[in-house]
């Protein structure tokens, strides 16, 4: 019903369309295989192209969408299943320079909030309450800040947030808003160190006389503070901070759309027997 509501709205019909696009992974199996059944049964009925879509790459494709960003770019990738740091030299083309080791920040940033009771999805609620508090109250830990490489890790951070908040429970409102703020000022520390790390590191085989694009994708990205302290960041190694508008920063169809036209215009496209893809990280891409 959604599928023909959006052509509706956009007064077009499956023959008006040049091909047909789905996510493919990386996820969990059951959700992939609705989305792709879907889309590949479209693909069939209308014979239309079928494009399977690694959903990292329509986060990391997006501000290709909103500004025609050029390759390559530096990507920080910040969701409920990931934390990682990339360069994108072109769509399918795509190196890690450093992942989480452990949890993801955005799942950090769930169980934080379920662990106050601030309720789901954790990022905003987090966030709002943290405008409120002091993030200075609490001394936790930034992992992995000042070592070598761009790597992540954030289950320190949780665990370490658990056991403060545990020894002052029942919780105030104060309380509440001072281990938010604690906590975001700690991810966001973090987080800045491993993507300064990367931007060196990008900066040294570059030979772009200008500013680099540094484009943050992924549901921790709307998160106001951290997109403050990245621009910052940016603009003093020298890159220039390419973040989508909010609304597209979470996981949504024209993301996923956008990296099938991206894929369509290199010739890219997917067979009908392709199947979910439930671990496909971006560095196994191709073109």
């Amino acid at each position: 019903m959604c599928i023909y509501s959006a052509l509706r709205e956009a007064d077009l019909t499956l023959d008006d369309v040049d091909a047909v696009a789905a996510t493919s992974g990386p996820g969990l199996a059951g959700g992939l295989m609705v989305g792709l059944v879907t889309g590949k049964s479209l693909a069939f009925a209308a014979n239309k192209p079928f494009v399977a879509v690694n959903h990292l790459e329509a986060h990391a494709l997006t501000a290709r969408l909103v500004d025609a960003t050029p390759f390559p770019y530096l990507v920080l990738l910040v969701s409920g299943g990931h934390s990682q740091l990339l360069e994108a030299r072109g769509v399918g083309d795509y190196t890690l320079l450093g992942t989480t080791l452990d949890d993801a920040v955005g799942e950090a940033f769930d169980k934080t909030a379920k662990l106050m009771g601030l309720g789901y999805p954790g990022g905003p609620h987090v966030e709002k309450w943290a405008l409120k508090g002091d993030p200075k109250r609490f001394d936790l830990p930034r992992p992995m800040k000042g070592r070598p490489g761009s790597d992540f890790s954030f289950a320190g951070l949780k665990t370490a947030l658990r056991q403060t908040i545990t020894k002052l429970v029942p919780l105030t409102e104060t309380d509440l808003a001072d281990a938010a703020a604690s906590f975001q000022a700690a991810a966001a520390d973090a987080i800045e160190d491993r993507a300064r790390n990367a931007m060196r590191a990008v900066r040294e085989t570059s030979d772009a006389d200008g500013p680099i694009p540094f484009v943050v994708a992924g549901g921790v990205a709307s998160n106001k503070t951290l997109r403050a302290r990245l621009e910052d960041l940016a603009t003093a190694e020298g890159f220039i901070l390419n973040a989508p508008p909010l609304p597209l920063c979470t996981d949504n169809a024209a993301m996923i759309a956008w990296a099938g036209i991206e894929r369509l215009a290199i010739g890219s496209t997917d067979s009908l027997d392709i199947g979910p893809k439930p671990r496909w990280p971006l560095a196994d891409l191709t073109a």
